[in-house]
């Protein structure tokens, strides 16, 4: 499919790793329905919204708000070729036996939920279509339960595991669904709250954009349920 007509539903559009992704696909030609809680944060990120991106302000806790972005974008492009589900959080510091019903509910809402919404408003369009690529986002440190960290690598780990599930329904759909798994990402935000740590080991949002647009290309049709590890350089 040529990149130039493709349309690319981003979530978390306004954050640091949702505006590298969404330069990412730019430099291909591709439209873009950037999804994020406030207009004003997509104002910020984007500069004016113009023929080749379309704003969707959504809370992506409320399935209707999300159905409704979606609507949106097939009303202005036609189509949904690539869905890329890049909100996410994290939370860390109890143990598992003091883990708080907040907390546990905030990482899986904020990881989960959001993905299954937009997986419920993207994907029967793309059955549709006859295809598609979905792009999920977990993390390393998914691979194993980690002390403090028992409900984000649980949450994680679940992306991992719904992200295999969704590529086993539908890749006989001519769709494909992978995730990546980075480590730090080098934000100003991860900067503030680690500055002793050495951000030239972590990874880049550039390099991590570069992965995930290349689990949605036509190169990686051949890939199925992956959780690709990205790390640094260094």
């Amino acid at each position: 499919m040529n990149a130039q007509t493709r349309t690319v539903m981003i979530t978390g559009a306004a954050g640091n790793l949702g505006r590298a992704v969404a330069r990412s696909f730019l430099a291909e030609g591709a439209r873009l329905v950037l999804v994020d809680l406030r207009r004003a944060s997509l104002e910020d990120a984007f500069g004016p919204e113009n023929e080749q991106q379309l704003f969707a302000p959504t809370n992506l806790l409320e399935q209707e708000q999300v159905t409704r972005a979606a609507k949106a974008a097939l009303d202005r492009f036609g189509r949904i070729d690539v869905l890329c589900n890049l909100t996410g959080g994290f939370r860390m510091g109890e143990a598992v036996h003091e883990t708080t019903d907040k907390n546990w509910d905030f990482l899986f809402d904020v990881n989960i939920r959001t993905l299954l919404h937009a997986a419920r408003a993207v994907v029967p369009h793309m059955v549709a279509r006859g295809g598609g690529k979905i792009v999920n986002v977990g993390a390393f440190s998914a691979q194993k339960g980690l002390g403090q960290m028992g409900a984000y690598t649980a949450a994680k780990a679940t992306v991992v595991r719904l992200t295999e599930a969704m590529a086993a329904e539908l890749r006989e759909k001519n769709i494909n669904v992978n995730c990546v798994l980075p480590t730090i990402i080098d934000t100003p935000e991860n900067r503030a709250a680690m500055p002793e740590a050495d951000p030239s080991r972590w990874v880049a949002p550039e390099d991590l954009a570069s992965a995930i647009a290349f689990l949605a290309s036509d190169g990686a049709r051949a890939i199925h349920g992956a959780a690709l590890p990205v790390t640094a350089l260094s």
